[in-house]
């Protein structure tokens, strides 16, 4: 007989926030167990084996045997669903930020106050979130800032016994952004994530290494991280071909390189999804799986002009250079045919954006209201049968003005938020992101019964359910979703981790200038830095920041390395750090005071310093018009129009740098989000570095010569606004680029080392020429 024991989860440590309020059940050679005495849980022996009676009906039932495989768990439970229990299964959640605020973004209460005044426990749940779990039977929660890994333990810890305790028994799948960057705004709207998790590089910092090895390590390392915080889902990586120089998120992709794009997402994906050993439970799946929602299908990268689907001024995809196909391989060669055994990426989101005229039913729709896109041509061309989640609140209103931050129905604008639900359902979509309330869910049901009958809606939503299901099953939740927060606190972050992600750092930093060999200065010299001006900037929701003039770095890590004086002439070099061309959170292209002034409000995007005036842009935008808010505006284009970036007083700042050492070495360290313009000083200075989000640190480390520079650019750096005017939006790699004084061009896969320009099995491999 196989021995069963059964353990209460009391752990040894001086904290006392760090008691557990859970059981533990090992079954020898079989899942280990963990329930919540308070939630009505019992456990059922069955040949000598434990299981979890998670509907209370003293009985085995198929989907509470974890012995058998997760599709045939899964079907059996959503048979045993209700279609309003199904429909809460759809719901995504909005960001949760755990404690939630008392007031502005993500505010909620706690027994009815706010939390400041509540007296809660930072990790209790708040009335919201109690709410949707149990009124809107929600069980996919999308969190954003985390206090720390002890909180984010036991807060997951408490949802997942309020979770037990109704209905099914479902667990909970909790859900991030990319939380590792350096950056915590970069990092993907984890607007204060939290510092203790590794550090990596991230998009186009990771792509800059070209190393597929040091991807799927982020993956594994990342995945334990996740798991320990309970974080059951991620939603990325992002895979969109950074093929539009302009487009603000291009800083969040791999680069322009189809194949390069296509062997990271495959590597960061089998990283994140694959448990070994005893943490596997079948093909790869496991305790330590994170299920990845590669986005954005069928790539969002192509938006015309570089503006952002965020907005309604950006809604459009184009394909000037008929290149639609090359966009799907780092989905359908990478995300989709894995080295791993799991296969493929279990979730796919599609973009806000409208694939302007790729559908070939005629239809115009978002790319998450488009039948052809989902599945005439992800489901049934490519086989893709795992979860499609739209990208969040596209079922949502949008606002009265292009700018606004609000919902993205675009191309269903004139719909209801009911009718937006049933033509994604009916588009394939299974899940909804961004929408708490369950009500538009079954009213989308409703009208399917209405056309179609009851049997086919209930077969419909059966269908999204098992594939919903199959990824809480494949990552052990339903046997046990509670966590030790001793072992998360000694997880997360932890010193091996933290080496990991900076070395990686290290391996992304990008050295495109060393005129006379400048760099390294191994010596202990004096450095003079400029302070930089910060001009106030509008976030998502149009609250500004103060502008500031002061030290663009950390100067005790500077002091770390060299001597620093205020006083240019006594310095022996200078670094000047600054960020690339850059505008407010939308990422530009877009002026309410040039609408309101008579013009169309669109305006240039522009990725040098100095005021750009748009020349050489298109007579005529692709697409155009806006039916809802701006019926009267059918031309987008902006050709004449003259724009100026945030941050143009960097420039200033590198010239009068320049001037003020006159002879002596000027060295230049750029934070580039995206491509950018070198030709206004790149003749000036000595030496230029490219970070792309990373550490102070780990750039002078690389400055100072404690480590030598091996990143590559992962997009061509233009030579003029013009090349970037005349590009097609589709097409990677149809810029001429930047040649500088030292007969250098900055194309993709460039960068220098000590001894040079570095040729390696890498530019090989991913060469362009």
């Amino acid at each position: 007989m196989k021995k069963t024991l059964i353990i209460l989860s009391v752990l040894a440590i001086p904290a006392a926030s760090f008691s557990q309020d859970f059981t533990i059940v090992e079954n020898t050679n079989g899942a280990t167990l963990g329930y919540s005495p308070n939630s009505g849980v019992k456990i059922i022996t069955k040949d000598g084996l434990k299981f979890k009676d998670l509907n209370k009906n003293g009985k085995l039932d198929t989907y509470e045997d974890w012995r058998l495989p997760a599709e045939v768990r899964a079907q059996d439970l959503a048979k045993r669903m209700t279609a309003e229990e199904i429909a809460g299964l759809m719901l995504y959640s909005s960001h949760q930020m755990i404690p939630s605020p008392s007031s502005g973004f993500g505010a909620a209460t706690y027994n009815s106050k706010p939390f400041s005044e509540s007296g809660a426990n930072p990790w209790d749940l708040s009335d919201e979130q109690k709410k949707i779990l149990k009124t809107d039977n929600l069980r996919h929660i999308l969190v954003m800032s985390l206090q720390s890994p002890e909180i984010a333990a036991r807060w997951n810890n408490s949802m997942q016994a309020y979770a037990e305790g109704i209905g099914l028994g479902i667990p909970g799948n909790t859900s991030s952004d990319p939380r590792h960057a350096s950056d915590g705004v970069k990092a993907e709207f984890n607007a204060g994530g939290n510092g203790d998790i590794s550090i990596w590089p991230d998009g186009l910092g990771m792509a800059a290494t070209f190393d597929t090895a040091v991807m799927k390590q982020f993956g594994e390392i990342a995945s334990k991280e996740y798991r320990a915080l309970g974080i059951g889902t991620a939603l990325s990586p992002q895979i969109d071909l950074g093929t539009e120089p302009r487009w603000f998120r291009i800083g969040m992709t791999y680069g322009e390189s189809p194949e390069l794009t296509t062997d990271m997402a495959r590597a960061y994906i089998d990283g994140f999804q694959t448990s070994t050993g005893s943490d596997e439970i079948k093909d790869g799946w496991g305790y330590q799986s994170v299920n990845a929602m590669v986005k954005h299908w069928p790539s969002g990268g192509p938006e015309e002009g570089g503006r952002d689907g965020h907005w309604a001024f950006g809604k459009f995809a184009v394909y000037p250079g008929n290149n639609f196909e090359t966009h799907l391989k780092p989905f359908t060669e990478g995300a989709f045919k894995l080295d791993g055994k799991t296969g493929a990426a279990s979730a796919v989101m599609p973009y806000y954006t409208i694939s302007y005229n790729q559908s070939k039913d005629g239809t115009n729709y978002a790319n998450g209201f488009s039948k052809y896109i989902i599945t005439d041509l992800l489901r049934e061309k490519y086989g893709y049968d795992g979860v499609v989640c739209t990208d969040w609140m596209v079922t949502h209103n949008e606002g009265q003005t292009p700018d606004q931050f609000m919902g993205k129905p675009w191309g269903v604008e004139k719909m209801t938020e009911d009718e937006r639900h049933y033509i994604a359902l009916m588009a394939g979509v299974d899940q909804f992101g961004g929408n708490n309330q369950v009500a538009p869910v079954m009213a989308a049901y409703q009208m399917g019964v209405k056309e179609h009958g009851k049997a086919f809606m209930r077969k419909r939503f059966e269908q999204s359910a098992v594939r919903l299901l199959k990824n809480i099953f494949h990552l052990g939740l339903f046997e046990n979703p509670y966590l030790n927060v001793k072992e998360s606190a000694e997880t997360v972050g932890c010193p091996e981790f933290m080496q990991a992600g900076y070395n990686a750092q290290l391996k992304s930093i990008v050295m495109l200038k060393n005129k006379s060999n400048v760099l390294p200065v191994k010596d202990k010299k004096t450095v003079y830095i400029p302070k930089t001006y910060t001009p106030a900037t509008s976030n998502w929701w149009g609250l500004w920041t103060e502008p500031t003039l002061d030290y663009p770095v950390n100067m005790n890590i500077i002091k770390k390395y060299y001597n620093v004086t205020n006083d240019a002439s006594k310095a022996d070099f200078a670094l000047v750090f600054v960020n690339g061309p850059h505008y407010n959170a939308d990422g530009g292209g877009y002026s309410i005071n040039d609408r309101k002034a008579g013009g169309n409000g669109y305006v240039p995007i522009s990725l040098q310093y100095g005021t750009y005036t748009a020349t050489e842009a298109r007579e005529h935008s692709i697409a155009a018009g806006d039916p809802v808010i701006d019926p009267t505006i059918t031309d987008r284009s902006y050709k004449g129009k003259t724009t100026t970036v945030n941050n143009t007083m960097d420039l200033n700042t590198i010239l009068t740098t320049c001037d003020m050492m006159k002879d002596k070495p000027v060295v230049v360290v750029v934070n580039a989000t995206r491509p950018m313009v070198f030709n206004e000083f790149e003749n000036k200075v000595n030496g230029i570095i490219v970070r792309f989000g990373v550490s102070e640190q780990a750039v002078m480390d690389i400055v100072s010569g404690k480590y030598e520079p091996s990143g590559l650019l992962p997009v061509q750096m233009p030579s003029n606004m013009a090349t970037v005017e005349k590009q097609f939006e589709d097409v990677p790699f149809d810029m001429e680029c930047h040649k500088d004084t030292e007969g250098n061009i900055y194309d993709f896969g460039f960068g220098l080392n000590w001894k040079g320009e570095i040729k390696d099995a890498r530019t090989q491999k991913y060469s362009t020429k």
